[in-house]
């Protein structure tokens, strides 16, 4: 039976978070002299730690409580976070399903923690067969989920992420960075259902703001409190938080944006379609597109010359580039000029 106690890390536990003066003073006033700010300036105060209205505006966006919310320096912040909290160094392992989003890996051996990469099988899907054994390995805390995947573009089925969800006593970690593509719902839904559930998202894909660096956990309130706790005090800028806001304010232009890529990926799909160097396109619920070229190598430094740049997942998937949608100008002088490599 799952328990959070048992696998947030003991120092975690006795930690003593730090109190910022935005912490230990809740109000307005019209004269700080807590905080050893400057006087003068237009950015000279600290910005709020706990990210409060953001959290508001989400709250009654996504259908969850403030308390169920973290707000990160980037979604790389919450996967940081989560090896801190749950993962002793050069003890705990984690797992994830190969190829997926490379940070993993990356904030995993920061933290020194082993990484176990388990290979997707048929049609980029999960072995339950091949991951029966690590559920029940008292030293694996954390099983990382990027649905829908990075690079392939798929979403895992339901299945498959409940049976985890219900079988793994340690945390699942489901990367929705581009669930805002996707015709499946969030697992943001489904907190009261698991207690082991992080669901992670971020505004840098759908909502347009990768340069604003912000990233959202939703868990129950006790994991939401743990993460607060080991999160540097002022984590999120004061700029960056505006940004964030005046978005969520304008729920219209985010839909608009998000349906003309959606639309562009469409029509990229067909277009891919009567281009002879592509030899598959694989289905995708994300703002991206995976596809098998002749040789990846080559078309790759192809379009670099012709000024475009995409991803060459070749040394992940055989022979497969990664392609993000871009506007309609973007798309067409891709296509132009993968029509004209022979």
């Amino acid at each position: 039976m799952f328990s959070l106690e048992k696998i947030v890390r003991k120092n975690i536990q006795k930690l003593k978070a730090y109190s910022s003066a935005r912490d230990e003073f809740k109000g307005t006033a019209e004269v700080y002299l807590d905080a050893n700010e400057n006087p003068f300036g237009t950015l000279n105060r600290y910005p709020d730690p706990k990210q409060t209205k953001i959290k508001e505006r989400l709250s009654t966006i996504k259908n969850v409580e403030d308390n169920q919310i973290f707000i990160g320096n980037g979604s790389d912040e919450v996967i940081d976070l989560a090896f801190r909290i749950f993962c002793e160094p050069g003890k705990d392992k984690a797992l994830t399903f190969s190829p997926t989003y490379g940070m993993y890996d990356v904030s995993a051996s920061i933290n020194d923690v082993e990484l176990i990469k388990q290979p997707l099988v048929n049609d980029f899907q999960i072995s339950l067969n091949q991951l029966q054994p690590y559920l029940d390995m008292e030293d694996v805390k954390i099983i990382f989920i990027c649905s829908p995947n990075n690079p392939t573009g798929n979403c895992f089925e339901d299945e498959t992420i409940q049976y985890i969800l219900d079988n793994f006593n340690g945390m699942v970690i489901i990367d929705e960075a581009y669930i805002d593509f996707s015709t499946r719902d969030s697992y943001a839904t489904q907190l009261a259902n698991y207690p082991n559930l992080i669901v992670s998202q971020t505004f840098s894909k759908a909502w347009g703001l990768a340069g604003a660096r912000v990233g959202v956990a939703y868990a129950n309130s006790n994991i939401i409190d743990l993460y607060n706790k080991v999160k540097p005090p002022y984590n999120v800028s004061t700029l960056n938080q505006e940004a964030i806001i005046a978005s969520l304010d304008n729920i219209s232009l985010f839909e608009a944006n998000k349906n003309t890529i959606i639309n562009e990926k469409d029509w990229l799909m067909n277009e891919f379609k009567n281009i002879k160097l592509i030899k598959k396109i694989y289905p995708t619920e994300a703002n991206f597109i995976l596809i098998e070229v002749t040789d990846a190598n080559a078309v790759y430094d192809t379009l670099v010359v012709k000024k475009i740049i995409t991803r060459n997942r070749n040394s992940l998937v055989n022979n497969c580039l990664r392609i993000t949608v871009g506007s309609k100008e973007e798309n067409t002088q891709l296509i132009t000029a993968l029509k004209s490599i022979i």
